[in-house]
């Protein structure tokens, strides 16, 4: 069954060389019951961990049913422990928050077997557990604790059972208990190797091997019936064979094992998971809120740019300077100056306006507002069609009519709840007509769009404010390709209509929608991606977070991983399964912060007033975001979970 040839093995502690086995030879057959004894610090502990192969000897020769095992990967070892060997181990090694019935099914997940968990179960009864299967390992005594120890080690039905100190913490009657369940397993053809320094103990093995300094320096045979027939055949299930099957398997662990895994260590440690969710739960509410708040802004200057047109130019008068003061207006805009301009080719209609703050009176109501007046072409040319009654016409404008159109917030001033359509108010003690109601455009700048009265252009000029001239002109181009093309028409067209020289081309200003809006807009989406980077970096820090409390649960687990590994985990289970607890606590994270994001832009929105567009992209972003954060902050500890030697984590402190 096991044959050893001259294997050494030696440890660094500090600058001090110690040799655990100088030169151990030896033959175990099957199906013996084999006591390795001798003082601490002697090797047995060490030679026992060699030949479970949860360590490697640092030169010589292991052969385990005829199969040098000294030469096969970390993997291949790991599938040898899974299908042939069984653990029994003094601390136990029992994960504490998990029942009798799931630390004996273990072994099972990690080759592939959990249809088999009903094998665990009657593992259980048959060391005598079968009440106390769904306890935890608190709730079990020191001997019902090891009794699962050793069903769990027997669920894979290996060959070899390998007890270190099974009854150093047991009472005398639990001692008895472990050895005679021993004692029954090597009848039953299971090749026991217990390893103890108890006398009482070695007097149940068949044979007995005592160790010093690292040597054997005897070996005895208490009985010479070393094998039993059924030991012989149990024998014919080798290394091969379980290599075999387990390449013919393409791997063991199946995902959704991996997942109740992780699962299970999230629910175990709650204050742990909760302290890591949390950090990307903040991140991920923060990016979705900070750019909806930017989506928000920016939706609301685009729709106030909307609201002014567009293919829109407005045209002003220039001013006069004087060592680099404005002085006043000395180019006049006339009606005849619009009339020029509707008649560019690249002008598809274009309309003159005045305004002033004027009073204005409905009954024992009175408000300070503007008027402007405007020409027919305003409601098509400025996205201002009424929302209740209609605009004035052609032939109203020339006719000096006195009608008017409110905007909202004028009406709610005046008004209150009634309709005003048809009712009459004074403008500067002026009678006017209310013919409609303008839509309602929201605060633009430092002004409220909707707080204007509009009225003809002709009404305005010469029965309202008194002027032969317009304050501006407002000019469509005929596509949005074609606005530069417009607006160097409309230059040369002024300029030979008021017949300005080279020096005075300045008297009057072009400005062009188009170029405002573009600035608005990418001023926005800086706006936007400044915020979104700032809730990015909190996202990040939240990453950190995880990696920080992984890095810390790698260290206080890491018992738990030398177990995992005993019992047949290979370094690709125990990442797999750190990274998708790193992966699971992203995502749990970022959904419960899409909706708190949500919510908070929401909350933005009805009590603060705030302008915010949710997006779909910010939250398939944040979603996608935390689940990167997961792999890449979980990796490292994921890498350095996988990296812990066996043995070296069993012993862990």
């Amino acid at each position: 069954m096991i044959e050893i040839k001259d294997i050494h093995k030696t440890y660094i502690m500090g600058n001090v060389a110690v040799k655990a086995l100088d030169g151990v030879s030896l033959t175990i057959a099957g199906g013996e019951f084999v006591a390795i004894m001798g003082p601490s610090g002697s090797g047995k502990s060490t030679l026992m961990h060699i030949l479970g192969l949860l360590d490697r000897p640092d030169s010589g020769k292991y052969y385990l049913q005829g199969k040098e095992v000294t030469t096969l990967t970390d993997k291949e070892l790991a599938v040898v422990r899974n299908g042939l060997i069984g653990f029994v181990f003094q601390q136990f090694h029992l994960l504490p928050r998990m029942s009798a019935l799931e630390n004996a099914e273990l072994p099972l997940i990690y080759a592939g077997k959990r249809h088999m968990r009903e094998r665990a179960r009657q593992e259980l009864v048959e060391v005598g557990l079968g009440e106390r299967i769904m306890h935890s390992p608190n709730e079990l005594s020191g001997g019902q604790q090891q009794r699962v120890a050793i069903a769990r080690s027997l669920v894979n039905d290996p060959v070899i059972i390998f007890a270190d100190e099974p009854t150093g913490n047991l009472d005398s009657k639990s001692k008895a208990e472990i050895m005679a369940i021993l004692k029954t397993l090597n009848a039953k053809g299971k090749t026991v190797v217990v390893v103890t320094h108890e006398q009482e103990v070695s007097q149940h093995a068949r044979r007995v091997i005592l160790m010093r300094d690292g040597k054997i320096i005897s070996d005895e045979r208490v009985s010479q019936s070393a094998k039993s027939p059924v030991g012989a055949a149990a024998s014919q299930r080798g290394v091969e064979l379980v290599l075999a099957e387990h390449r013919k398997a393409l791997g063991k662990m199946q995902f959704l094992d991996y997942v109740h895994q992780a699962l299970t260590a999230m629910v175990s440690h709650k204050m742990r998971s909760v302290l890591s969710i949390l950090g990307i739960l903040i991140g991920v509410a923060a990016v979705i809120a900070m750019l909806a708040l930017g989506n928000g802004a920016k939706a609301s200057i685009e729709q106030q740019l909307a609201s002014l047109g567009s293919n829109l130019l407005m045209i002003h008068p220039g001013h006069s300077r004087s060592g680099g003061v404005s002085l006043e207006s000395t180019t006049r805009l006339t009606l005849e100056d619009v009339n020029v301009v509707r008649r560019l080719s690249n002008v598809k209609r274009a309309y003159g306006s005045v305004q002033s703050r004027v009073q204005l009176v409905y009954a024992s109501n009175n408000w300070n507002t503007q008027v402007e007046g405007v020409g027919v072409e305003y409601p098509d040319m400025r996205a201002a069609k009424p929302a209740l009654g209609r605009f004035f016409t052609e032939q109203e404008m020339k006719s000096r009519e006195k009608v008017a159109l409110l905007g909202t917030t004028v009406v709610t001033n005046l008004f209150g709840e009634n309709n005003p359509v048809g009712e009459t108010i004074k403008i500067n003690q002026i009678n006017f007509k209310v013919i409609g109601i303008l839509p309602t455009k929201g605060a633009g700048g430092f002004r409220d769009q909707d707080d204007t009265v509009i009225i003809p252009l002709n009404t305005a000029m010469y029965r309202v404010l008194g002027k032969d001239y317009v304050d501006n002109i407002y000019v469509e181009a005929v596509s949005t390709d074609r606005i530069d093309a417009a607006q160097e028409e409309v230059t040369q067209a002024l300029i030979r209509q008021h017949r300005l020289s080279k020096d005075q081309e300045d008297l009057f200003d072009i400005r062009n929608m188009s170029d405002i809006k573009s600035t608005m807009e990418s001023t926005m989406q800086t706006l936007a991606l400044l915020l979104g980077s700032i809730a990015a970096i909190s996202l990040l820090v939240g990453g950190i977070g995880i990696m920080n409390i992984m890095l810390v649960s790698v260290t206080e687990r890491t018992r738990e991983i030398g177990l995992r590994k005993a019992i047949g985990a290979d370094n690709k289970d125990i990442m797999v399964q750190f990274l998708i607890e790193s992966v699971l606590m992203s995502f749990i994270g970022g959904i419960t912060g899409i909706i708190l994001g949500i919510g908070a832009s929401v909350a933005m929105k009805v009590f603060a007033g705030w302008a915010v567009q949710v997006s779909a992209f910010s939250v398939v972003l944040s979603t996608v975001f935390s689940l990167i954060v997961g792999v890449v902050f979980g990796l490292w500890p994921a890498q350095k979970a996988a990296q812990l030697n066996p043995i070296e984590a069993l012993r862990y402190e």
